[in-house]
């Protein structure tokens, strides 16, 4: 009989690991966005085995899979901090667009975990925020820091900076905060476009501290879309921490 490998254990919800309902939401969701496909997980399991990382096509080919659907995969992966990517040097001086390598990202300890860790940044950002004093230059401070994560985790979705329609970088931001622990979806209905996220991962942190973790939410957005796309304003109509049921952000 053939034992199956476990992919990630999420932590026990006890006092000594202090998981609110939401922040087990947002774990599982994360989670099952990034491995909830027995497809997904082998790929994952093919590219953390192999040094030398795939590129999307050495992928399609390994798994007989149609290139687009590779790509999404490897994508749903990197977007979620599971895999790094690079420009493959080896198709950078043939004609067309080169090819991205994806590589097993190094987690410490080696075993799988969100990839924003809440604890450590929120520690972080209120520390400054309370030196800051005061409501407003928490504010800002928590919108600096959430648009440069942000920008960091679209470069690690395209690390050579070419410019994706307004559509494909706000289901690309979806897919990431998914991966965050969002529970996010896209919603593009004719020009209305917009980013709903239906969970918060930092649980009753964003009840305590709404406009510093909304304005770090709000952050993050702009800076992934910024660096997927390009400048934009988003219009965030409405919050959990605000009182509404889910989390709106309109492009």
């Amino acid at each position: 009989m053939t034992q199956s490998r476990p992919i990630v254990a999420l932590p026990p919800n006890d006092p000594d690991h202090g998981l609110s309902h939401d922040q087990f939401n947002a774990a599982v969701t994360a989670m099952t966005s990034a491995f909830g496909d027995p497809t997904r997980r082998e790929i994952y399991l093919a590219v953390r085995d192999n040094p030398d990382g795939f590129t999307a096509s050495e992928i399609a080919e390994q798994f007989s899979l149609h290139s687009n659907v590779a790509r999404h995969h490897l994508e749903k992966l990197s977007g979620g901090g599971y895999l790094t990517v690079e420009i493959d040097a080896a198709t950078t001086r043939s004609a067309g667009r080169p090819s991205k390598r994806y590589r097993a990202a190094l987690i410490e300890g080696g075993a799988l975990a969100i990839p924003l860790r809440h604890d450590d940044l929120l520690s972080h950002l209120l520390a400054r925020a309370l030196d800051a004093l005061g409501p407003e230059q928490a504010e800002t401070i928590a919108d600096e820091i959430g648009f440069e994560y942000g920008q960091m985790l679209a470069e690690r979705m395209e690390p050579n900076a070419q410019q994706r329609s307004v559509q494909s970088a706000i289901a690309s931001v979806a897919d990431a905060l998914t991966a965050l622990g969002f529970d996010a979806h896209a919603d593009t209905k004719g020009n209305d476009l917009a980013i709903v996220s239906e969970c918060c991962p930092f649980g009753d942190t964003a009840q305590q501290y709404p406009h510093v973790v909304c304005a770090l939410d709000r952050g993050m957005i702009r800076g992934m879309l910024a660096g997927l796309y390009g400048d934009t304003t988003p219009h965030f109509e409405s919050s959990r921490p605000g009182g509404a049921d889910r989390c709106v952000a309109r492009v």
